[in-house]
């Protein structure tokens, strides 16, 4: 743990570093220890410089975070850029995210994420894993359900998922692609509204998703982590069949549209997202469509508003400041219900925030956002923007 504030200190404590250096003062405490501040963050790979020929080239913070659903607890975040292949010289660097974290309500787990780019982004190749054990929550479905507290269970979620996806340019920034999601998720200690075998069919025990995924992309972003500009484009579809070893038959469909305007002469980058996501069939519980967490409006307890339709819109305002440092406000609105024809009869949910954001690697945030929404508050660590 003491780590984990050493590394988060010396970010934070960078802009005073800086500014002590720049004022052309003496060598005094202050300087040796902004010089050990920057060997801390050189060891750890927080240079602020990417370096093709080190083959991956990884940085490594630790920090802390509060989200409703973990309580207080540590992250670890690693972020590794490299060169897919020799013919991709030249373009966005390839990328490996991996964030670890434990709380101390004892939820604990492990992500990564990768994107790699080969023969100068003709073919991408993404792939998504997570093994985590948290406390979770569940109401049932809709933004009423989520606001009614004899709803409420409780229950310690385990969840194992892979999700690998290959890509082909088939015209200028347009790609074409197929895939695979496996995830098994575990309900154990109900307690609560559910425990006794109550509510809906699709809040089992266990759950085991098996589907092929297809993907529809238009991407003309300058860089996929952290866009300044060009836009994003995207329709999903995955078809999950109990001929797949799906426990359950059912299908899910996706359309994002993200955006990144560049304001040169403010040094600022505005950015908006609009999704929708849609289901239909028997959707198990932890594949409905949810609102919260470090992406889908900040501040929620995530897993308290869930259905199985979904639309959010969120725009966020980067703001660069000086050296490596910057910072973000944010605000969004979004609602969830059970069929397309309700939603938005519900209550729409607001998010508004701001964050603070720390280059590791070049155009690669450390960021800390501060999360609020209707009476709910979150605080996040973790690598790379929030889209």
């Amino acid at each position: 743990m003491k780590s984990a504030w050493i590394g988060v200190a010396c970010i934070l404590a960078a802009p005073a570093v800086t500014a002590v250096e720049n004022s052309g003062a003496e060598i005094g405490l202050v300087q040796r220890a902004s010089l050990w501040m920057d060997r801390v963050l050189e060891e750890l790979g927080a240079d602020g410089a990417y370096n093709p020929d080190d083959g991956i080239d990884w940085s490594l913070l630790p920090g802390p975070f509060y989200t409703p659903e973990k309580s207080f607890g540590i992250g670890i975040s690693a972020v590794g850029l490299y060169q897919a292949d020799d013919a991709s010289n030249g373009i966005q660097p390839s990328s490996i995210t991996i964030n670890g974290f434990g709380s101390v309500n004892g939820a604990y787990g492990v992500q990564v994420r990768n994107k790699s780019f080969f023969d100068n982004d003709r073919y991408r190749f993404y792939i998504e894993g997570e093994f985590t054990s948290s406390p979770d929550i569940f109401y049932g479905t809709g933004i009423d359900a989520g606001r009614d507290e004899s709803q409420l269970t409780d229950f310690e979620r385990n969840a194992l998922g892979i999700t690998p996806q290959f890509l082909m340019r088939v015209a200028p920034a347009t790609y074409l692609g197929v895939g695979y999601e496996l995830s098994r998720a575990e309900a154990r200690d109900l307690d609560g509204a559910y425990e006794s075998g109550g509510g809906p069919a699709f809040f089992a025990d266990t759950i085991v998703s098996s589907g092929i995924t297809l993907h529809l992309v238009h991407d003309s972003r300058d860089f996929v982590l952290n866009a300044s500009e060009g836009h994003l484009l995207q329709a999903d579809v995955a078809v999950f069949s109990k001929a797949l070893g799906s426990d359950q038959d059912f299908e899910k469909y996706s359309l994002t549209y993200n955006d990144y305007l560049s304001l040169t002469q403010l040094d600022a980058v505005l950015a908006w997202q609009w999704l929708a996501e849609f289901s239909s069939g028997d959707v198990p519980w932890d594949q409905l469509s949810h609102l919260g967490g470090s992406h889908h409006l900040r501040g929620y307890e995530e897993g308290q508003y869930r259905g199985k339709q979904m639309t959010l819109g969120q725009a966020e305002w980067r703001q660069h400041l000086r050296g490596r440092h910057g910072m973000v406000v944010w605000a969004g609105l979004g609602t969830v219900s059970d069929s397309i024809s309700q939603l938005g009869d519900d209550k729409w949910l607001h998010s508004v925030g701001v964050g603070y954001r720390f280059e590791v690697k070049p155009r690669v945030n450390v960021r800390l956002d501060m999360g609020f929404g209707n009476g709910d508050s979150g605080f996040y660590f973790s690598v790379n923007e929030a889209f």
